[in-house]
């Protein structure tokens, strides 16, 4: 009797639990603000979309708010046309990841001396390393074109891979390097009283506690590098080593087109840049909230 009475009760507040929660007003009204903030943000992507599928004609009569009487590809086959976009396409691709994975190498070498050794001057060398990364680049495009000059990299896509995993590689010193001087002594005491060196310790204790935060860094570095404008501009003048941006600029200067080609050659641009923020989605939440010692 009674075990029955404790089984009615159970699956009584079992039901209880299960039942959707009422959302209040409150909540609702929460929502669909969220919602309104959320269509004005994404308005311009949708209005790029919406006109890179129109003709030049329909643009002109209707409008860039108006809804495309016929969708149509014309946009597109004349930006191909105009502009070398898988070439383009491959020095986007190679800059930003090379930087990508240098800026994150060269970051945690740096930073281990700083944020572990504890190194005598560790915070006036951070603080020069974070003035570094707030210089405009404006006063740094004289130095690194006559360096580029110098060193016969110019019009190469590596004067550019070298200039931005250093500038990079500053960033992630000063933050990597932040983040070490906070991990626990005890656990790298220990060890090096087990008899492990010092890049022992790098690669099997600190690079597996920091390993989120290097994913997340990775990320930042690859969409950074790729919307970079101004130093590749200058340093990469010949057509054969421009990237997507550069190429999307020139073709606006060079040859007289309608919007309906600017915005067809502006969404290909962002696709992989979306595509690859989507595919690093998770890696990039989990970034964020992990990385703490357990």
């Amino acid at each position: 009797m009674t075990d029955s009475l404790v089984s009615r009760r159970a699956g009584v507040a079992v039901q209880v639990e299960g039942r959707p929660r009422r959302r209040s007003p409150l909540t609702w009204f929460v929502l669909v603000i969220a919602g309104f903030l959320a269509l004005a943000m994404s308005s311009p992507f949708l209005l790029m979309v919406l006109n890179a599928f129109k003709t030049g004609e329909d643009y002109s009569s209707h409008g860039p708010i108006a809804w495309p009487r016929s969708f149509s590809l014309d946009a597109f086959t004349n930006y191909l046309s105009l502009v070398d976009f898988p070439v383009a396409l491959w020095n986007s691709i190679l800059i930003s990841t090379a930087v990508a994975f240098g800026g994150v190498a060269l970051g945690l070498l740096s930073a281990y001396p700083i944020g572990v050794g504890r190194i005598r001057g560790s915070g006036v060398i951070l603080a020069a390393l974070l003035l570094s990364t707030m210089l405009p680049h404006e006063a740094l495009i004289y130095p690194l074109f006559y360096g580029a000059q110098a060193t016969h990299t110019f019009n190469t896509v590596w004067s550019v891979v070298i200039v931005f995993v250093v500038l990079q590689g500053a960033f992630g010193t000063y933050l990597l390097a932040s983040v070490m001087g906070t991990m626990p002594k005890e656990i790298l005491e220990a060890a090096a009283m087990d008899g492990a060196s010092r890049w022992q310790i790098l690669w099997r204790i600190v690079l597996p506690i920091l390993r989120p935060t290097l994913s997340v860094l990775l990320v930042f570095f690859f969409i950074w590098t790729w919307n970079e404008f101004y130093i590749p501009v200058v340093l990469l003048a010949d057509q054969s080593a421009q990237t997507v941006p550069i190429a999307l600029s020139t073709l606006r200067g060079q040859h007289s087109i309608d919007i309906t080609v600017l915005n067809a050659g502006s969404l290909l641009s962002l696709l992989p840049t979306l595509v690859f923020f989507l595919i690093f989605q998770r890696t990039l939440n989990r970034g964020v909230t992990a990385g703490a010692v357990k």
